[in-house]
């Protein structure tokens, strides 16, 4: 039980992050754009489809999957590594929020940041996956 619960975990953590990459690169491109125009309209569908159907259903899953792990394992946020994991996986949960809200700017025709600012943010969840990844691997300060 324990090993398909963690590769449906990991499966889901790649849909999700997958979905966090790619969300605020449309972003980048769509910022430019007139709304109500032909390519403002295309980027919405992409932007409402990739959340709906991809990165949604992949947190949930995350979710139950590393809560499940969490109680199979016994794990205890006193254990360092586990503590920094989870800080970096609810900073991730922040960051998917900030992308939900951009989504319905963009829905509302605002166009509130620059392009600038959404090629800055697509670097969050890099460096939240590299502190996850260091964090369950190498098990810092354990």
């Amino acid at each position: 039980m324990y090993l398909w619960l963690k590769v449906i975990h990991i499966l889901a953590v790649i849909s999700w992050m997958a979905g966090l990459f790619y969300l605020p690169r449309l972003f980048v491109y769509h910022a430019d754009k007139p709304v109500g125009s032909e390519t403002d309209q295309t980027f919405l569908v992409m932007e409402r489809r990739l959340l709906k159907a991809i990165m949604r259903p992949a947190l949930v899953v995350v979710l139950i999957t590393g809560l499940g792990l969490w109680h199979v394992l016994a794990l205890s946020l006193s254990e360092p590594w586990f503590a920094i994991k989870v800080t970096a996986v609810v900073c991730m949960l922040a960051f998917h929020g900030l992308l939900e809200r951009h989504v319905r700017e963009f829905r509302d025709g605002l166009r509130v940041k620059p392009s600038r600012y959404f090629r800055i943010i697509n670097e969050i969840p890099t460096v939240l996956l590299i502190v996850i990844v260091i964090a369950v691997i190498v098990r810092p300060f354990s």
